[in-house]
């Protein structure tokens, strides 16, 4: 008996099932990829065009791939480095904007940044992350 024949898009399903797909490192090394081969429009190196290539072919095999514990992996220290990124330039911002109420300080044991109300002179401050006493002047 003959099996029935399958349409050229459930043959793309099954080909692609259980496959990574675009995650959100897959998308930025796309990117990156596509600047280098537009700056390679201008610069004419070949250097410049194996690396491209080199880069769009590794988002390909990131997106075949069926290793999905490796490229999920991958993925999450991606996401922990643009958050790395996000929370310093939030900080700033949050810095600039405080800067005539409130002092960031670091707790010396856990070093995590505290924000205290600017109150001149000497204080006791309590650390909410690790609950340990510190001294802190405030110009």
């Amino acid at each position: 008996m003959k099996r029935p024949r399958r349409s050229f898009r459930e043959s793309v399903a099954m080909f692609l099932s259980g496959r990574n797909g675009v995650d959100s490192l897959g998308r930025a090394v796309m990117i990156l990829g596509c600047v280098l081969a537009v700056v390679n429009l201008f610069l004419r190196s070949l250097v410049l065009a194996l690396l491209s290539d080199a880069v769009l072919v590794y988002v390909v095999f990131r997106m075949m791939s069926r290793n999905l514990v490796a490229r999920r992996a991958e993925n999450a220290r991606w996401w922990n480095f643009c958050k790395r990124i996000k929370d310093f330039f939030r900080l700033q911002k949050n810095k600039r904007r405080d800067r005539k109420t409130h002092v960031y300080h670091k707790c010396p044991h856990c070093k995590k940044t505290l924000r205290l109300p600017r109150v001149k002179g000497m204080h006791t401050v309590c650390c909410p992350c690790c609950h340990e006493r510190f001294e802190m002047r405030v110009k």
